[in-house]
């Protein structure tokens, strides 16, 4: 490619990459991420004084997720927005392959999520279980659910854990 060229297309390409950034930080494009086909990107809301959801996020990455993460300044209205029951809710919300991923929720109940595709809005391991991922404080770990969940508040039981450990 002659020197020409790439000076035509240099200003180009930076100028989409502005865009790219600006609908980023606004949060705009972002959405796509969890929402896309493809069964490893995640989109996660969290509060930005959340140390538990960073360490959820470590995990998911260490496991195989593309993560990306939102700084949601109120994490509250976001989840409601997102359709999440209030008894489901926990302290950071993720989308993924059209549904969402509500707290401290292993990885492999996400993949049987995205490997079955269930009529359901998501999966959540409510409130925050002690010793589940990005929960591991201590020597306390819990044995704690992990549920289907509907917009409307129905939900069955998916699985039990304790810890990372499926019962």
């Amino acid at each position: 490619m002659s020197h020409h060229v790439h000076r035509q297309i240099l200003p180009i390409l930076v100028l989409s990459l502005g865009l790219v950034a600006a609908c980023a930080d606004s949060g705009e494009l972002l959405t796509d991420v969890g929402s896309s086909g493809d069964a490893t990107q995640m989109l996660v809301h969290q509060d930005p004084n959340c140390g538990c959801c960073g360490d959820w996020v470590d995990y998911m990455r260490a496991q195989g997720f593309d993560v990306v993460v939102h700084m949601a300044e109120n994490i509250h209205l976001k989840r409601r927005e997102l359709g999440v029951p209030a008894p489901m809710a926990s302290c950071h919300t993720a989308e993924i392959g059209g549904y969402l991923v509500e707290g401290h929720v292993p990885a492999d109940a996400v993949r049987q999520l995205l490997a079955e595709r269930p009529d359901a809005r998501g999966i959540s391991a409510p409130g925050m279980p002690w010793g589940s991922p990005g929960m591991e404080i201590g020597d306390r770990v819990d044995t704690y659910p992990v549920v289907l969940f509907q917009s409307d508040g129905s939900y069955e039981v998916m699985a039990h854990y304790h810890g990372h450990e499926r019962l």
